[in-house]
C-alpha cells in the first residue's frame, strides 16, 4: 500500500514566542548565502534546487549551492532530513519537536557555528518533508528585487493533517491552457503547487473523452505524460492516473482486448504510478457487472510494472436517468460482498446522486473515500456560485478565472472529516487560487483564509502587495454575491487592482497570476457598467414604446431599435472593454490561457472562452428584435399596437438564451 494511505495526520504548528512579529526581528540577510544539501538523494537535491531556482526569480540573486557545509563561512541554508541534520550535530532547539508523521517538517536558526556563521536548518521527518521545509521556508523569505531575509528568530514545525493533497493536472485540448504548456511550464507549475504543501497529481491518458490532438500541443501526449510522471518522482509527488472506461461494450472480447492492450502501453511507459482512478461514469456509464471485472484485469496489468499501485472507482453518473437506476446500490453490493477485496478504496466526486456522509455510511471502513472536488467551474456543476447574477452567468461562463476563496474553505471544511485526502477536478489554470487554498488547508484546515491569501499574494505577486492583493481576490469573490444591479463594490474592485497596475513594475505586468486578476477586475467592471447602461437603455425604449398609439407602430418600432442598439453603436466604458482584449492577449502570451474560440483557437466557449461573450446582450433587446420581426409581418395597425403594448407591459415570455451553445454552433459553422 503506497504512502496515499497513511491515517489520517495531526497538523501541528509550533511558533516562537507570542506577540513577535515574523518580518521584522533580527532579520538574517541571506544575499551571500550558499544552499547546502545535506542528503545526495533525489528530493532533498530537488528541495535544493527548488530553493535557488524560486530565489533567483523574485530576486536576481543566484545562492550557490553545495554538498559540504565545510568551508562555508557566512550564512548557510542547511537543507535535508532531521536525522541527517542530527548527524552534523544540527538539533532542534529545546521546546521545538518535530512531529514523526509522513511529509512534517521544522526550520529554525542555528548559531552553533558562530554569530557570523548562521545556519537555517530545513528539516524534513522524511525526504519529502525537507520539499515541503524549503516550500515553507520559501513563503517566509522576504524577497525583492536583490534582497532577501529571514527573520531571524525563525522557529517551527508542522505536520499535515490530511495525507492526500493533490490536483488533476489534464494535459488535453478542452483545457483552458494546460494543452499549450511543456514540460518546463509543468515543471514550474508542481513546484508552485508543492511550496503550500501539495503531494500528488492526476494525470489523463492520452485516449480519453476528448480530441487526440491539440493545436496548442508543444509535444504529443504520452511523452508529456512520461516526463510529468518523471517529475512527480524527481518531487516525490503521488501519481495517479484517471483512466475513464469510455469504449461501448467491455462485453466485446476484441473491444475488451483493446482497451487493456491500450492501457498496458500506458502503464509500462510512466515511470511512477501510485493509484489508477477509473470513474463509473463522467464520462461512460458502465454497471458494476462490467465496471468491477474490468478493473480487476486493469489492476493486474497495473501491478505488472507497479507492483504497490493502488486502484480506485466512483459512483458518477449512477442514479441520475432511468436507465441507471439501482447501479449506486449495485455499487456497493460489490463492497460488502467481499468480492471486491482488490479494490484499495473510493472516490466521490461530481455527478454523484448521493451525498459524501451518505456514501461513507454506505461504504464499508475498510475502504477509504477519497475527495475529487470540481474548484474549477462555476456554474452546471458540483459547487455552483450561489445565486450567481444571470449577467455574469452569460458572460463569464462556466469556467471563469473564479477565485472563490471563502466558498471553498467552507466547502473543504463541511466535508473533509469524511475523506483521508482529495485531488480536484481542474481544466486549467483559471482556478490556481482555489488550488492554492485547498492545499493549505489540506495542510491546516484551521488556516485563516485571510492568511493563505497574503501568502499567496507575497510569494506569487509581490511582498509589497501583500494584503492589497490578497483583499482583492476576496473582492473578485464578493462581486459575484447578489443581484448585480445593486452591487455597487465592483467598481470599487476594479479601482483597487488599478492602483496596483499604475504601480506595477514591467515583470509584474508579465505574471500570468497578475494579470488574471486584472482581467476578471476589469470584465466585471465592465458588465456591471454594461448592465446599468443597457437596462437604462430599456427603460427608455419601453417609454417610447408606452407612446406607439400615437405615433405608430412602424416609428415607435424604429425608434426602439435605435436606442437598444446604441449598446453597440455607443460602447460604455470603451476602455474597459479594451482593457479585456489587452489583458486576454498577455495570457495567452504568458500562460497560453485560451479566452476565445476564433482568437486563441480554444475548444468551446463554455471552456473559458469568455472573451468571445462580453458583448451578448443584458437586457432584451435580441428578443425585443425577434418579436419585433413578428410583428412587423402583421398586417392590421390594431394588432401591431397590441403587441407592443404587451411587450411595453411586459407580457410576454422571456427567453434565456443558451449563449455559449449558440456561439460554438456559429464558430463551427464559420470554420466550415
Amino acid at each position: 500500500m503506497t504512502s496515499i494511505l497513511l491515517p489520517v495526520l495531526l497538523a501541528i504548528s509550533v511558533q516562537g514566542p507570542p506577540g513577535v512579529e515574523q518580518s521584522r526581528v533580527a532579520a538574517i540577510d541571506l544575499r551571500e548565502g550558499v544552499i547546502v544539501s545535506a542528503s545526495a538523494r533525489t528530493i532533498p537535491v530537488a528541495a535544493t534546487e527548488m530553493l535557488q531556482t524560486e530565489i533567483r526569480r523574485r530576486t536576481r540573486l543566484g545562492l550557490d549551492t553545495k554538498t559540504e557545509l565545510a568551508g562555508v563561512a557566512g550564512v548557510a541554508i542547511l537543507v535535508g532530513t532531521l536525522e541527517e541534520l542530527a548527524g552534523m550535530s544540527f538539533r532542534p532547539p529545546a521546546g521545538l519537536e518535530m512531529p514523526r508523521k509522513a511529509d512534517a517538517y521544522a526550520l529554525w536558526i542555528d548559531r552553533s557555528r558562530g554569530q557570523a556563521a548562521t545556519t537555517v536548518c530545513v528539516a524534513g521527518f522524511d525526504d519529502r518533508g525537507s520539499l515541503f521545509a524549503a516550500g515553507r521556508l520559501l513563503r517566509l523569505l522576504e524577497m525583492s528585487r536583490d534582497r532577501i531575509s529571514l527573520d531571524g528568530e525563525t522557529r517551527l514545525a508542522s505536520a499535515p493533517r490530511y495525507s492526500l493533497r493533490g490536483h488533476q493536472l489534464g494535459y488535453r485540448p478542452k483545457t483552458n491552457s494546460y494543452d499549450g504548456w511543456d514540460l518546463e511550464t509543468w515543471e514550474q507549475y508542481l513546484r508552485d503547487l508543492i511550496v503550500f504543501g501539495t503531494n500528488a497529481i492526476e494525470l489523463i491518458p492520452p485516449r480519453s473523452d476528448d480530441d487526440l490532438d491539440s493545436p496548442h500541443f508543444p509535444e504529443p501526449p504520452l511523452p508529456v505524460m512520461i516526463g510529468m510522471s518523471r517529475l512527480a518522482a524527481k518531487y516525490g509527488l503521488e501519481v495517479w492516473i484517471w483512466y475513464p472506461a469510455i469504449d461501448r461494450d467491455y462485453s466485446d472480447p476484441a473491444t475488451l482486448g483493446r482497451a487493456l492492450q491500450e492501457r498496458e502501453e500506458v502503464f509500462s511507459a510512466l515511470p511512477k504510478i501510485d493509484a489508477l482512478f477509473v470513474p463509473s461514469g463522467d464520462p461512460g456509464e458502465v454497471h458494476p457487472d462490467t465496471l468491477f471485472p474490468l478493473m480487476r484485469k486493469q489492476k493486474e496489468i497495473l501491478n505488472r510494472y507497479h507492483p504497490t499501485a493502488t486502484i480506485w472507482s466512483s459512483i458518477q453518473n449512477y442514479d441520475d436517468e432511468p436507465r441507471t437506476m439501482g447501479w449506486t446500490e449495485a455499487f456497493y453490493s460489490k463492497l460488502r460482498s467481499g468480492e471486491a477485496d482488490w479494490l484499495d478504496g473510493v472516490v466521490f466526486g461530481p455527478a454523484t446522486e448521493t451525498t459524501l456522509p451518505e456514501m461513507r455510511r454506505a461504504v464499508p471502513d475498510r475502504f477509504p473515500i477519497r475527495r475529487y472536488p470540481d474548484i474549477t467551474h462555476s456554474k452546471n456543476c458540483q459547487y455552483p456560485v450561489p445565486g450567481w447574477d444571470s449577467a455574469f452567468r452569460n458572460t463569464l461562463g462556466r469556467e471563469a478565472i473564479n477565485p472563490r476563496p471563502r466558498d471553498h474553505a467552507e466547502i473543504f471544511r463541511n466535508l473533509q472529516q469524511y475523506s483521508f485526502g482529495f485531488i480536484s477536478y481542474s481544466e486549467g489554470c483559471n482556478d490556481d487560487v482555489n488550488k492554492i487554498v485547498w492545499s493549505s488547508l489540506g495542510w491546516d484546515p484551521e488556516t485563516p483564509v485571510n492568511d493563505i491569501l497574503e501568502e499567496y499574494s507575497r510569494y506569487f505577486v509581490d511582498l509589497r502587495w501583500q494584503r492589497e492583493f490578497a483583499e482583492g481576490l476576496l473582492d473578485l469573490e464578493r462581486n459575484w454575491e447578489g443581484p448585480l444591479q445593486h452591487n455597487q463594490r465592483v467598481f470599487q474592485t476594479l479601482q483597487r487592482f488599478q492602483r496596483m497596475e499604475r504601480e506595477a513594475a514591467p515583470r509584474d505586468l508579465l505574471n500570468w497570476r497578475f494579470q488574471q486578476a486584472l482581467y476578471r477586475a476589469y470584465y466585471d467592471a465592465y458588465v456591471k457598467a454594461r448592465l446599468d447602461y443597457e437596462t437604462e437603455l430599456e427603460n427608455d425604449a419601453m417609454e417610447v414604446l408606452r407612446t406607439a398609439d400615437r405615433i405608430g407602430s412602424w416609428r415607435a418600432m424604429q425608434e426602439v431599435e435605435r436606442i437598444l442598439g446604441g449598446a453597440v453603436t455607443q460602447r460604455v466604458k470603451p476602455e474597459w472593454r479594451a482593457r479585456v482584449f489587452e489583458l486576454a492577449e498577455a495570457l495567452f502570451q504568458s500562460v497560453r490561457m485560451q479566452l476565445s474560440v476564433p482568437k486563441y483557437q480554444a475548444t468551446q466557449v463554455g471552456r473559458g472562452a469568455n472573451l468571445d461573450m462580453i458583448d451578448l446582450p443584458l437586457n432584451h433587446r435580441r428578443q425585443i428584435e425577434e418579436m419585433f420581426a413578428q410583428i412587423r409581418n402583421l398586417d392590421s395597425e390594431t394588432e401591431r399596437l397590441a403587441r407592443l403594448a404587451d411587450i411595453a407591459a411586459g407580457r410576454y415570455e422571456r427567453v434565456e438564451y443558451e449563449w455559449e451553445k449558440i456561439l460554438d454552433r456559429q464558430f463551427r459553422e464559420a470554420q466550415k
